[in-house]
């Protein structure tokens, strides 16, 4: 029979593990070197998690000031939006939680994963999946909630989740984040007249 995990041992380590990947990233991440600096053996860390990218995945997992996570307490603090200008409205809070200096530096982590799915999707592919995936169905759920029509309110989340990510990551190259500023209000200027039912 199998010893149990210890729950305690294992978040501490995924809270320090998450220290280590922002501070040195992913592209040359190996697990020798993560065991030593973690004062563990790659033996342990496998042996809680199973695989490099499951320990990645998770590490970022458990920041509870993920903005998709301060979205949800939002919607739940709150009257969903009603209407095509409410839409708006939260979404330009969800993109200023963006600028908080915690979630800033993480931000480079997902470019790297991102990059990395590209050339070797078995390795964080699923993980860059399930974000876009959860983004979507959360966005997707709000536009249906204003009347739109399942296929339409789907693209509409598609296209504004996708455009919002790549302003996101564009200044981690040339550092202009007033220029995703700027686009991002342009963004929902485009996009909020079709977020609009007939009865609105």
């Amino acid at each position: 029979m199998p010893r149990p995990t210890d729950q305690a041992k294992r978040r501490d380590l995924l809270e320090r593990v998450r220290a280590y990947v922002r501070g040195h990233g992913l592209s040359e991440l190996s697990l020798r070197p993560l065991a030593r600096a973690l004062g563990t053996s790659d033996r342990m860390l496998l042996y809680y998690f199973g695989t490099k990218e499951r320990m990645v995945a998770e590490a970022l997992a458990l920041d509870e000031q993920r903005p998709i996570l301060r979205l949800r307490q939002l919607l739940g603090s709150h009257d969903p939006p009603r209407d095509a200008a409410a839409l708006r409205r939260t979404m330009e809070r969800v993109w200023q939680q963006f600028h908080v200096p915690d979630i800033q530096a993480s931000l480079p982590l997902y470019l790297e994963m991102m990059a990395t799915s590209v050339l070797h999707p078995e390795r964080f592919g699923p993980v860059m999946r399930d974000i876009l995936t959860e983004w979507t169905d959360l966005t997707n759920g709000l536009l249906t909630g204003l009347g739109l029509p399942p296929a339409r309110a789907r693209t509409e989340a598609a296209l504004l989740v996708d455009g919002t990510f790549g302003l996101l990551l564009a200044p981690l190259a040339d550092g202009d984040r007033d220029r995703s500023d700027r686009a991002f209000v342009l963004l929902l200027d485009r996009l909020e007249p079709g977020w609009r039912t007939p009865e609105a």
